[in-house]
């Protein structure tokens, strides 16, 4: 099993929105990826309350089959359409990917 997880600082304003606003957008895009890429078991995205200097605005906790589910992601058109709104939207992006 491969676990991705990827953290984002956004700006405090974008494409016509607030950071809050965006997040929320980026929440539902994301989670509209469930049950539509193959091989990917779990998905969770959580938007951070705790605000402080270091904190993230958005995570991003996810679930594979295997490296090649996690490829397939990366590509699958949907996927590739709610990273282009998270990519206009952010300061910083984090992530890391593991086996377990």
């Amino acid at each position: 099993m491969v676990k991705h997880i990827v953290l984002w600082t956004l700006e405090e304003s974008a494409e016509g929105r607030s950071a809050h606003e965006n997040a929320l957008e980026m929440k539902a895009q994301l989670e509209a990826l469930r049950g539509i890429v193959p091989g990917l078991l779990r998905l969770e995205v959580g938007i951070d309350f705790s605000r402080t200097e270091s904190s993230a605005d958005v995570a991003l906790y996810s679930e594979f089959t295997d490296r090649q589910a996690l490829a397939a992601y990366q590509v699958h058109p949907a996927h590739v359409a709610a990273a282009g709104f998270a990519n206009s939207v952010r300061i910083q992006r984090i992530i890391a990917d593991y086996e377990v």
